[in-house]
């Protein structure tokens, strides 16, 4: 059985179709067939990405490299459109159409009374084409295109409420420090190019090994090692697209945009893109031990210290915003002790629980009127039992109780920490030991502030108070014009869907992906840094696994320490929370300033730029510009007029003095010339 091209293009290009009807043919067909297209157009994606893992996993399909278009060719240099599918790329395309297709249909009952309904969809479903161009793609040209596709199409969604001044700061702020890593993206991509002569991944893998010895001057004097520099540089367009420290300060503003956008950006597409490239680069990455390691210290930096901020976020979306950001730590520290299929295993678990998360947020919103601020909520649980059933089945997931998916996942990669020998594991293994208990605490206090407890909200007893509005606006702070109730079944649905695998999928999967060499050759591990295999004989199945993993000497039991702290204080004591609040007071400034990094930024980067703009402003718009070219043009022109009317003075005996000066003049000159004219 061979995987056929028709299929590919048709998943590549489904969306695609959806997205250019429902933008173009918005007014034709209406609200129902935007949303009809799109939504029909990534379920023929999802469906066919099925199809094709079957294929390759059941069917004895092999792997698919193939280039379909050659772009442009100069000399012994090609850019070409191709897909490269094997196991990697057909996970890929099934967590994102899969997670994708949930998006489209909860976004018919939370986008359902916004003026942009149209645009959103055609917006969302261009941001899938854009995945699947990167996901599918065989060579680094095609790559960089879904990766700027992406990030723009993420600029859009981002600030999809153009008229809210937050959300274009945001999606600037994405943009520009985007910008930033994928300039390095650019650089490593061009590394390639200079040492292995070629764009095509296959070519360029096969040639690795040549990289070894070579060397780079970048500065005089100085001999960098090629693998370095080019693992590197591509790690820097990761660090943007995934977040990592210390160009992480985008992701948690990005949630200005629409809930559906913030769980597509963050579960399964945009963020996990770099995550996707390390992995699918693993071939040149395990030629520099120099920048594994540099990985796994930018992944626990990460993980660690972007989720202690989680702890002191009231807004429900932005806790689950840094979520995503610890969790992406631990994804890259899975890729920097060389475990690569865990990092892509974790990327597959994580999408489910986090797509839930986020869309039971937007649930909670609906229900609240848009009010995002836990300090508000409270006892929302016998008002939406199946928002905060299934929310609870995301939370088990991420903080990793043993056999939910995400314990699979996330303690296969805490112990590959503990195994690995590698420069900077020690300090790793601290940060993601500690990074369990942390995202205990945020994930706890998110559940306690939202759903149990008290009350902190009061329903409006007439209309002339607390009055409904839309996303653009807000009302008085936990004030509802009525009671909140379970959203509608376009909600709710996706969340039941979401919270299945997130329960199961790792129990299943944990085996053939990590111990079973099921992505094959997509893959590559040298064998002095394969951590999976000391792991593979310690491992006896998942149910093995998930008994041993409740042990309170492990990561266990710092999830039950957490659950015991939250629920003391948010169940049986919420003075306590003001008192510890006030006790850790400088601890607690330092967590809701972020570090203080996004004011270093403002004020090196925005102020800097702004003030070095001031500047070339004086010296080239004004000192150049208007001072010599235009206004001195003017006093030019202004001088030779003002002399003259000093020629036309009006008065008859200046033109008879000048008219006598003139002849005067006329025949001094003919008297002169005279002898030359006379010898003529």
């Amino acid at each position: 059985m061979a995987i056929s091209t028709h299929i590919l293009l048709i998943i590549a290009l489904a969306p695609l179709v959806g997205c250019l009807l429902a933008g173009f043919l918005a007014r034709f067909i209406g609200r129902a067939g935007a949303h009809s297209v799109t939504i029909l157009g990534v379920a023929v994606s999802c469906a066919l990405s099925f199809l094709v893992l079957y294929q390759l996993t059941a069917g004895g399909a092999a792997e698919y490299n193939r280039n379909l278009y050659t772009w442009f060719q100069i000399g012994q240099f090609n850019a070409s459109v191709g897909f490269m599918v094997d196991r990697l790329t057909a996970m890929m395309l099934v967590v994102v159409s899969f997670v994708s297709l949930l998006v489209h249909v909860y976004t018919i009952g939370y986008m359902r009374d916004d003026p942009g309904y149209t645009r959103f969809f055609s917006y969302i479903s261009l941001f899938t084409f854009s995945m699947f161009m990167l996901v599918m793609s065989n060579n680094f040209m095609q790559l960089f295109f879904g990766w700027e596709a992406v990030g723009l199409v993420s600029y859009l969604l981002i600030g999809f409420w153009y008229k809210r001044p937050t959300a274009i700061f945001a999606n600037l702020k994405a943009f520009l420090v985007n910008r930033v890593g994928d300039f390095g993206f650019l650089l490593g991509i061009a590394a390639v190019l200079y040492f292995l002569g070629t764009l095509d991944y296959a070519t360029a893998f096969a040639n690795a090994p040549s990289l070894v010895g070579r060397t780079l001057q970048i500065t005089a004097g100085t001999q960098w090692d090629a693998a370095t520099v080019i693992c590197i540089c591509l790690f820097i367009g990761a660090m943007g697209k995934s977040a990592q420290v210390p160009l992480h300060v985008w992701l948690p503003d990005s949630m200005e945009g629409p809930t559906p956008i913030s769980a597509l950006i963050h579960a399964a597409t945009m963020v996990t893109a770099g995550i996707f490239m390390v992995s699918r680069m693993s071939p040149l990455f395990e030629l520099s031990s120099t920048a594994l390691s540099f990985v796994l210290v930018i992944g626990a930096t990460t993980a660690l210290f972007t989720g202690l901020i989680g702890i002191v976020q009231n807004d429900i979306k932005r806790v689950i915003a840094y979520s995503t950001l610890s969790q992406l730590g631990y994804m890259t520290v899975a890729l920097g002790v060389s475990m690569y299929s865990g990092a892509v295993f974790h990327l597959m678990t994580h999408a489910f629980f986090k797509a839930l998360l986020f869309l039971g947020a937007g649930s909670v919103i609906i229900a609240m009127h848009h009010e995002q601020d836990m300090r508000y909520m409270g006892g929302l649980r016998k008002y939406m039992p199946i928002t905060w059933i299934t929310m609870w089945a995301g939370s088990i997931a991420l903080v990793a109780v043993p056999f939910t998916s995400g314990f699979y996942s996330k303690d296969a990669i805490i112990e590959a920490v503990g195994e690995s020998h590698r420069w900077g594991a020690h300090y790793a293994y601290f940060c993601v030991m500690a990074g369990v208990l942390v995202t205990g605490l945020y994930t706890f206090r998110q559940m306690y502030l939202t759903f149990h407890g008290k009350e902190r909200f009061t329903v409006a007893d007439h209309h002339g108070h607390g009055h409904d509005h839309d996303d653009h606006g807000h009302h008085e702070p936990g004030v509802l014009a009525h009671a909140p109730k379970e959203s509608p079944w376009v909600v709710t649905l996706p969340l039941v869907l979401l919270a299945i695998p997130s329960l199961l999928v790792g129990y299943f999967t944990i085996g053939p992906m990590l111990f079973g060499h099921w992505f094959g050759n997509a893959i590559h591990v040298e064998a002095a840094n394969d951590v999976l295999a000391e792991m593979g004989a310690e491992f006896h199945g998942p149910l093995a696994m998930a008994l041993h993993g409740f042990s309170l000497f492990g990561p266990f039991g710092l999830v039950l320490l957490a659950f015991a702290i939250q629920t003391y204080i948010y169940l049986f004591n919420p003075a306590m929370a003001g008192r510890i609040k006030a006790a850790l007071k400088p601890v607690w400034t330092v967590l809701d300033r972020k570090y203080w990094v996004d004011n270093v930024y403002f004020a090196l980067f925005a102020r800097g730029g702004v003030a070095l703009g001031r500047g070339f402003w004086k010296a080239s718009e004004r000192g150049v510009i208007d001072g010599a070219m235009v206004n001195g043009s003017v006093s030019l022109v202004h001088r030779i007029a003002a002399a003259g009317r000093r020629l036309q003075s009006g008065y008859l005996y200046h033109y008879a003095f000048a008219m006598i000066l003139g002849l005067i003049l006329l025949l001094g000159g003919y008297w002169l010339m005279g002898p030359g004219l006379a010898g003529q």
